[in-house]
């Protein structure tokens, strides 16, 4: 459960905003009273003009409406330069905070989405179209019927019963469509979410005949987000038709019983025609509130999702500045799972890496050794017990200050679209020493002068123009840049060739030279070669972590990854290693 007690980011951007919405109620104030010049206008038209024949009055009061009106047009000029403002400081206040809370969410979920962004986006749309005016003159309604009320009390009446109606109509409007537009939003994110998905996946879905079974898959989901929408379209459209047509005839009701009263001599003609644009103005905002209730209920969708967003992920606090780090890891207890998983894949692991030490993590698969790594550098956090860099809790660092001095090479190495020097800065300042310095280490450097145009070679999302060993090497030598302390390296040789696993094992030497901490998990023995001390996972849990020697000795096989000896053999406590 959401706890209320403090106020979310978004409410405070609100309320930060708030004297201008104020400032825009106020505009709103003069520019409804200056809707009254019309009718009166009008009034002045039909009971003294046509009745004095006077052409002087007839240009006076035709001069004084012009001066009016053109009043009310600035007005309404501010009012929206006010409101898109507002739109801007929204945009200002929230985006770098919703930006790092997207990210902390998809750090803990097993999917990602870019919704919060698009989410800002509706409701700044919202917060800046003309659907917000219909909010900001309904409460001018009484205003008009008092003054309908003043002219005849038949035709404030009248009036008063057409605008409850119209009421009620928006009511029903939202109770019709309130459900389904919320389901249709939920579809749509997921809709969009397996298209973006598939997009990614495209290789495979083609080299597998996929497409057509996708698309089929696809189209049920969009086929459902249709569905809702039209059924909610289709409420919407019959309230709002019938509240327009209902509005018409209300305009025309009124002007009959005007003529009624005329008749009679109990008001005068241009009272009849006063009331008729009276009414008109006054019924307006709710009118337009049902005509733009999809994009309200759309923003207060957007609005709902971004608070309990911003409530469920707090902004990270800026910790102390450490000491830059010597590389000292360590695992107390540490119970780690996957981001949206209840099971853990390491399960109370203790152990320490010494500042300079190269550790080899080998194991069979999904013994927890990609986890371990996320683990280490505080990507996924551990549950229970903790995960230390020089005896700090990894959580109690500010990332982008203990980013500089770690160099980590996922499985899965992701580039990013920009130019290949841009990929090894880390998009930080270009140092073209320090990025051909990187490259080098990595055994890169000649790869990259043989590209079209070889450093500025401009890399497609994921780093699409290049091969998979290619953007391995690429990733290895951002992992290098500006020679970081600790390097985590998860299977950095699955995709290289000969040439490239000599050059992971100089780069390999070359972190040992200068006393790195290198944490390297392989599934191939031949790099064993280069470790200091080797650390066996099993089911979650450390088996050994000794000298390279001492674990490749135990075994028939060197290199061979172990085999328990015993089902229960527990797991070595801190600093076993030795």
């Amino acid at each position: 459960m959401i706890s209320q007690q403090k106020p979310s980011d978004l409410r405070i951007a609100l309320k930060a905003c708030k004297s201008s919405f104020v400032g825009a109620g106020v505009f709103s104030f003069f520019i409804n009273l200056l809707m009254l010049a019309g009718p009166l206008y009008m009034l002045q038209i039909y009971d003294r003009v046509l009745m004095s024949s006077s052409v002087p009055t007839l240009l006076a009061i035709t001069a004084l409406i012009v001066l009016l009106m053109l009043v009310m047009g600035i007005l309404e000029w501010i009012r929206s330069m006010v409101l898109i403002r507002v739109g801007a400081r929204m945009d200002n206040l929230l985006t770098m905070r919703l930006f790092n809370a997207t990210l902390d969410q998809a750090a803990g979920k097993s999917s990602a989405s870019g919704q919060p962004v698009r989410d800002l986006d509706t409701l700044r749309q919202f917060m800046t179209g003309n659907g917000l005016f219909a909010f900001f003159d309904a409460p001018w309604m009484p205003v008009y019927l008092a003054v309908l009320y003043l002219f005849h009390p038949y035709l404030g009446l009248l009036a008063t019963a057409g605008g409850l109606i119209l009421i009620v109509l928006a009511y029903v409007n939202e109770v019709s469509t309130k459900k389904l537009l919320a389901e249709a939003s939920g579809e749509s994110m997921r809709e969009n979410q397996y298209f973006s998905t598939n997009l990614r996946n495209l290789e495979v879905i083609d080299a597998l005949g996929m497409r057509e079974r996708i698309m089929q898959r696809w189209l049920g989901f969009h086929e459902k987000v249709m569905g809702l929408q039209a059924v909610a379209s289709d409420r919407a459209a019959g309230v709002s038709a019938t509240s327009k047509t209902f509005r018409l005839l209300l305009q025309s009701l009124i002007l009959g019983l005007g003529a009624w009263l005329a008749i009679d001599q109990i008001i005068t003609p241009g009272v009849m025609i006063a009331a008729s644009i009276l009414m008109g103005r006054a019924l307006a905002p709710v009118d337009q509130m049902i005509g733009v209730w999809k994009q309200f209920g759309n923003a207060r969708s957007a609005f709902e999702r971004l608070n309990e967003l911003l409530l469920n992920v707090p902004a990270r606090v800026r910790a102390l500045t450490l000491p830059a780090p010597k590389g000292l890891l360590s695992a107390e207890g540490a119970v780690v799972a996957p981001p949206g998983a209840r099971n853990p894949v390491l399960r109370g692991v203790n152990f320490q890496i010494l500042p300079g030490d190269c550790v080899g993590v080998i194991g069979p698969s999904a013994s927890g050794k990609s986890t371990l790594a996320r683990a280490l550098l505080g990507v996924w956090p551990a549950g229970v017990g903790k995960m230390r860099i020089d005896g700090a809790d990894v959580t109690q660092w500010n990332r982008d200050e203990l980013g500089s001095h770690i160099g980590y090479l996922p499985q899965d190495v992701e580039l990013f679209a920009g130019t290949v020097a841009e990929n090894i800065a880390r998009f930080g300042e270009l140092d073209a020493a320090k990025i051909v310095a990187a490259a080098q280490v990595a055994g890169v450097h000649e790869m990259i002068l043989k590209l079209p145009q070889g450093y500025e070679t401009p890399l497609g999302e994921g780093g699409a123009s290049l091969s998979g060993g290619q953007r391995q090497r690429v990733g290895l030598a951002r992992a290098m840049y500006d020679d970081p302390q600790i390097v985590v390296l998860d299977e950095p040789n699955s995709n290289l060739d000969d040439q490239g696993d000599m050059a992971l094992a100089q780069a390999v030497l070359s972190m040992k030279a200068r006393k790195a901490t290198v944490v390297l998990i392989t599934h191939r023995p031949n790099i064993l070669s280069l470790v200091d001390k080797i650390m066996v996972l099993r089911e979650g849990l450390v088996e050994m972590y000794a000298p390279r020697d001492e674990v490749l000795a135990k075994f028939a096989r060197p290199g061979q990854v172990p085999t328990p000896s015993s089902p229960s053999a527990p797991a070595p406590t801190l600093g076993s290693a030795g």
